[in-house]
């Protein structure tokens, strides 16, 4: 069978928000502006940042992805969680039972929750024909190989096959450092062996 060549894209820290934390951070009734589409559809960057505080330090500035979403979660690397002094567990999004408690400071106000912080789990996200024509099912663990200097094969990548996806691989920045990966990063998806 074919093997299937991925964009992998670089995932950087955000946050997603309920409607209710957003509106207790930026004001009642406040829309968050598109300052670019991201590749999943319907999902944006916008415009509109906070500022993520830990027992050890905060980062300012962090951007929020719309639309809102059921549950508040915040996505980090490492390297981010070291900066905070929390340390996160690997989840998939939306897997926020009993993750790391953040600080999020918005111009309104402060919210201060007991869990919703992660690093988000390596995913590969396909539609459901790229799914059916590489044979890869919802769940799947897989893994990517990237080639170059500092080549290495990401394993235990989760796929997450669906109509509201596109195919792209998403890893976070200490992983596309790792990897040397910069300018077009594309992988080679690897059925695991069972």
């Amino acid at each position: 069978m074919e093997q299937l060549k991925v964009v992998i894209e670089g995932s950087g820290r955000h946050l997603h928000l309920t409607r209710e934390h957003l509106d207790f951070l930026f004001g009642k009734d406040f829309e968050l502006e598109v300052k670019k589409y991201l590749s999943q559809p319907g999902e944006f960057a916008s415009n509109s940042k906070v500022d993520l505080v830990g027992p050890k330090g905060t980062i300012k500035g962090v951007s929020i992805v719309g639309p809102c979403r059921k549950a508040t979660q915040v996505e980090l690397s490492f390297s981010d969680a070291r900066v905070l002094g929390i340390t996160p567990p690997i989840r998939e999004s939306g897997d926020i039972k009993g993750s790391a408690p953040i600080t999020i400071v918005g111009p309104n106000g402060k919210l201060e929750l007991e869990e919703g912080a992660i690093v988000a789990k390596r995913h590969l996200h396909l539609t459901v024909e790229d799914g059916e024509k590489y044979g890869i099912k919802d769940k799947e663990i897989v893994q990517i190989k990237v080639e170059g200097e500092r080549a290495l094969i990401f394993d235990e990548v989760i796929a997450r096959v669906g109509p509201k996806y596109a195919t792209f691989a998403h890893i976070d920045y200490d992983e596309v450092n790792a990897a040397a990966l910069f300018g077009d990063m594309v992988g080679t998806v690897i059925k695991k062996q069972r």
